[in-house]
């Protein structure tokens, strides 16, 4: 049994990324779609990932840097409740002062970029749909955070070693497959922290928020979460 399910689960997750990777170069609309920014725009966020855990595990945190991959340990006896507050805090906090640095870094570049067309958008900072449709919006972060959750459970300690490289590579694939129809999200404080600093601090020419889409990065990576989380404890 336990051959036949590593088997049945490893293909799974073979499959999803890379015949996700397919669909999302091919089907019209997605992110990816005759847009050859998309690779660079995915390898460039697995590489933060991997530099964010790297940092935090320097300094003794266990580097989730993601709620739903705190809330889905903690929910599993995996991680500690006493400690799901201050690293949710920690993670959205971070996420906020991070977008702030990033509206300094590039202050006279917003100024000069007056509307959407000219990449002055939320888009800079959070995720949105390629398409927008509710359920397969929402349903899109439950499969990408399930996927990047179950695998990052499969690596252990994923702070250890070279390991958060191997956590950047996950993004990378994950972005370059299921990323291109939302955005990936996959993480509530990185939609959430960067979307607050773009509404509240202020951007030259801001153009429209979209909180209204808001809850689909924050509900369906922690469900996504949850369910990788119950699946790989059953397992």
């Amino acid at each position: 049994m336990e051959s036949f399910l590593g088997e049945f689960l490893g293909t799974m997750i073979l499959i999803i990324l890379g015949a996700g990777i397919n669909a999302g170069v091919k089907l019209k609309g997605t992110f990816a779609n005759n847009n050859g920014d998309w690779l660079l725009i995915s390898f460039g966020w697995g590489m933060a990932v991997t530099m964010g855990v790297y940092v935090a595990g320097h300094l003794g945190s266990n580097a989730h840097l993601n709620p739903a991959v705190t809330i889905s340990f903690a929910l599993f006896g995996m991680f500690p409740w006493n400690q799901v507050l201050p690293y949710l805090i920690g993670q959205f906090f971070g996420a906020f002062v991070g977008a702030g640095l990033v509206i300094v870094q590039f202050y006279p570049h917003f100024k000069v970029s007056k509307n959407e067309a000219d990449g002055n958008s939320v888009g800079i900072f959070a995720t949105g749909p390629a398409i927008k449709n509710t359920l397969f919006n929402f349903l899109s972060e439950v499969i990408a955070t399930f996927t990047f959750i179950f695998v990052l459970l499969s690596l252990g300690d994923f702070a250890a070693g070279l390991k958060p490289l191997v956590v950047g590579f996950v993004i990378l694939a994950i972005g370059m497959s299921l990323g291109t129809t939302t955005g990936y999200a996959i993480n509530p404080a990185r939609d959430w922290g960067p979307r607050l600093a773009y509404t509240i601090l202020p951007v030259p020419h801001r153009g429209a928020t979209n909180w209204a889409y808001a809850w689909i990065p924050m509900v369906g990576p922690i469900v996504g979460g949850i369910l990788a989380a119950g699946l790989f404890k059953i397992v």
